[in-house]
């Protein structure tokens, strides 16, 4: 499969802001690795993910927020825990699974009655979403089951045509997938480990 045009911030960032709010997809860098994203409302495109990457449709999507405040968007109750835990760790390798606005579509969730979402620290990324004007429903760039890439390059080698296009920030500085951390519950559960260990999320509650 051909690859997918590879654009500089300079030269693509307004380009993918277009192709998000028209709905196609987007990769781009975030703190960790390379993501896919589609605007998050957008049912159509959110479908797409789950084409370009080859998921399963029984795995729900996370989503990237740009600004802390935009939790509110996208989660329907926010516990004490999860404040703390955002107020702590955001923007920062942390994916949060709190329950879904009503907003969110099933689309999303795979059904369920919860999302991932996280705060990336990257200022491209968090740019991008704010841009786009709404929460990015976003994956890593990769297809399912392959290793996440953390370059423009290896991005579209994995999703070759299955994106708009690809944003190059260069190589992520993180290099390794989030700490995934649902909060629904009492006590804080650990889904995925990460950059962020289950101590230093202890710690903080």
């Amino acid at each position: 499969m051909s690859s997918s045009a590879i654009f500089s911030p300079a030269q693509g960032f307004d380009r993918a802001v277009a192709l998000l709010r028209a709905g196609e997809l987007v990769a781009f860098p975030t703190d960790t690795v390379y993501g896919v994203g589609a605007v998050c409302w957008d049912d159509a495109a959110v479908a797409r993910l789950y084409v370009a990457k080859v998921r399963a449709p029984d795995k729900a999507i996370p989503i990237l927020l740009a600004d802390i405040g935009d939790l509110a968007l996208v989660a329907a109750k926010l516990s004490p825990m999860c404040i703390k835990l955002a107020e702590r760790f955001w923007p920062g390798p942390l994916t949060l699974v709190v329950p879904k606005a009503e907003r969110v579509s099933l689309a999303v969730t795979a059904g369920g009655d919860t999302v991932a979402v996280r705060i990336p620290d990257l200022a491209l990324a968090r740019s991008l979403i704010r841009a786009a004007g709404a929460p990015l429903a976003t994956t890593s760039a990769n297809l399912s089951g392959a290793p996440p890439p953390v370059t423009a390059e290896e991005a579209a080698a994995q999703l070759g045509r299955g994106v708009a296009m690809i944003l190059d920030g260069g190589r992520c500085p993180g290099g390794t997938a989030s700490t995934v951390v649902d909060v629904t519950g009492p006590v804080p559960r650990l889904l995925r480990s990460g950059p962020l260990t289950y101590e230093q999320i202890q710690s903080v509650l």
